[in-house]
């Protein structure tokens, strides 16, 4: 017989999530007391109260992390010991998947059916996958003479301060932890204030698991308290921050001010998403641009914000696309059926608002959209907004809205696409549709992008790296290659005697 499905309100009402920090193993309040009530951006419902972590609280969880680094609680163990421990944290995050899906989608607003088969799951694989690799990473020996041995071996850096973001946080949290904490590495997580609960939970878990206390701290707060002073901090090694690229060039002057730390930024985009004529499924490009750039209600750095589409099928093109926008019509996240839910914040809805009004201002036409929607309820929504007649020059081409608003930019040949896909401060992901070999291969390598999808977008594997050229960021999430981010080369060379 069929499940009788989830009643996620009275799920909801039933939550009482814990805020306070998690430093050394153990739950405690901030030095000072300080705290600040966190609303989902569903209805405004008041969802409990999260520790104000600051400097002193920082200070308390690095110390914590370099104590456990320096006795090799977790570093000295083997990597089949590391491995087996975060595939069982890996285990307990998918036996929580429910309370860990319903904590997303309070604190950020994304509907429950992606934070349940998608962000859960995301995370859980990624632990997995970095828990399976760390021990089939081999080192190297170098090809010296006879009289030599040099050895090339990688060592964890030490601490790593990871600074995540709201839009995905288990994900991108996920994304740090897995490579840092495979190399033996202890970590400090900052959190969003917007999104803390589930990184929270996340240390519980990990605890559970087996994971020794003092290597996997979080601390909430807000960005110019807990995550400047743990930026600042100078006995971090090195900083994985994901978030604005505004915010990303105070990560380097915060390196620059302190310990000269390595710091990878994972920052914003404003990608192209290139449809020729010769594209042999204008349904399924709609389609798919539509559904990347609405899902997580836009909230995502690497969502196709910019569709270029040749002028000779733009007409069918953005028709197609307009048919769509009722399925993405918002709705009530913890409604298991709905496509597109909340934006995290009032903030956010206002500044989303307030791109799709410079875009009528410049001139764009908003085909379909454009206005916040569900006012009722307290929360935070827009409609699935078009524009049609958008210039590379308009404000809303050239700055990362973060909302679901995608903008159609008309070109005439395949060197103008190119032109106009490369001209942006941004070079995160695009896209390439078309039904000719050489031309996808030709343009894919024209592009300055980190990912260039080819007919397709939303197709992706924790086997790729993730991460932008240009002013998205340095460094690569995912992959073999974020091990490059944790790790410090050494080279031991011995002498060989006769």
């Amino acid at each position: 017989m069929p499940q009788n499905p989830i009643d996620w309100h009275a799920r909801a009402a039933d939550l009482q999530p814990d805020g306070r920090l998690l430093i050394d193993g153990r739950r405690c309040d901030a030095a000072d007391g300080a705290s600040f009530d966190k609303h989902s951006p569903i209805d405004g419902r008041r969802l409990g109260v999260v520790a104000r972590g600051m400097a002193p609280d920082v200070d308390r969880a690095v110390a914590a992390a370099r104590a456990a680094f320096d006795d090799g609680r977790w570093a000295h163990q083997p990597p089949a010991a590391r491995k087996k421990v975060l595939q069982r944290f890996a285990e307990k995050i998918l036996t929580a998947r429910e309370e860990l899906g319903l904590l997303e989608t309070l604190d950020m607003g994304k509907p429950i059916r992606y934070s349940i088969h998608v962000d859960v799951p995301a995370a859980a694989r990624c632990l997995a996958w970095y828990a399976e690799a760390v021990d089939k990473v081999y080192d190297e020996i170098a090809p010296t003479g006879p009289n030599a041995l040099a050895l090339i071996t990688r060592e964890p850096v030490g601490v790593v301060g990871a600074i995540v973001p709201w839009n995905y946080p288990m994900i991108m949290g996920a994304w740090k932890l897995g490579p840092a904490l495979a190399t033996g590495n202890s970590v400090v997580l900052k959190p969003s204030e917007k999104s803390p609960f589930t990184a929270l939970r996340l240390a519980e878990l990990a605890l559970e698991a087996g994971l020794p206390p003092g290597v996997f701290n979080v601390v909430p707060g807000y960005g110019h308290e807990a995550g400047e002073a743990l930026a600042l901090h100078a006995d971090v090694d090195a900083i994985g921050f994901t978030g604005s690229t505004r915010t990303g060039r105070r990560m380097l002057e915060y390196a620059s001010r302190s310990n000269l730390k390595r710091v990878y930024n994972e920052l914003g985009g404003k990608s192209a998403f290139i449809v020729f004529p010769d594209a042999d499924d204008l349904e399924r490009a709609a389609n798919t641009a539509a559904g990347a750039m609405y899902f997580n209600q836009g909230e995502s750095c690497n969502a196709p914000s910019r569709v270029l589409v040749h002028e000779s099928i733009a007409d069918e093109f953005v028709q197609r696309v307009a048919a769509l926008a009722p399925r993405f019509r918002p709705g009530d996240p913890l409604d298991a059926s709905t496509e597109m839910g909340a934006l995290v914040d009032e903030s956010q809805l206002r500044t989303v608002l307030d791109y799709i009004e410079s875009g009528r201002t410049e001139g764009a036409r908003c085909v379909t959209g454009g206005n916040q929607a569900l006012q009722h309820t307290g929360g935070y929504y827009v409609e699935p907004t078009l524009f049609d007649g958008v210039r590379n020059d308009m404000r809303m081409a050239r700055e990362e809205i973060f909302g679901p608003v995608l903008c159609v930019i008309r070109f005439k040949d395949e060197a103008e696409a190119i032109r106009l896909a490369n001209d942006s401060p941004y070079g995160l992901q695009a896209s390439v549709w078309s039904h000719h070999l050489d031309r996808a291969h030709r343009v894919a390598r024209a592009l300055r992008a980190g990912t260039v999808h080819v007919n397709q977008y939303d197709e992706d594997d924790i086997t790729v790296p993730f991460g932008g050229y240009k002013q998205s960021g340095n460094g690569r999430d995912k992959s073999l290659h974020a091990f490059d981010k944790y790790t410090e080369l050494k080279t031991t060379w011995l002498r060989i005697g006769p």
